[in-house]
């Protein structure tokens, strides 16, 4: 997750208090729109998104993204495209075994 967020141009501080970031996600889905909550250490944010609907999203970082959340069987996929630099990020979350897993790539760089 390290070399993501330094591949991202995340600052060494930022990447370390994220090592410690508690960040817990609540979403409700009513058809195809989405609400989510996410909850962390260091910030609150409300999030509401149709599927495969454009929208703008500021990362924690500070990073403003504008991509699409997509449901391809039990799978969120989203895509979204960087406003300073223009490089896609991809990621995808699921429940695996009750747990939402997510997964990013990054200009070539995987986290989970």
């Amino acid at each position: 997750y390290d070399k993501f967020m330094e591949q991202m141009g995340i600052n060494v501080m930022k990447r370390k208090l994220a090592e410690h970031d508690n960040l817990k996600i609540t979403i409700e889905q009513d058809g195809n729109n989405f609400h989510l909550k996410e909850s962390s250490t260091f910030r609150t944010k409300d999030i509401d998104f149709t599927l495969g609907v454009q929208f703008d999203y500021t990362l924690a970082d500070g990073t403003e993204v504008s991509g699409t959340w997509e449901l391809e069987g039990e799978k969120m996929n989203g895509k979204f495209t960087r406003k300073d630099n223009s490089k896609v990020l991809t990621t995808t979350r699921s429940i695996v075994g009750g747990d939402l897993v997510q997964t990013y790539n990054y200009d070539g760089v995987d986290a989970k």
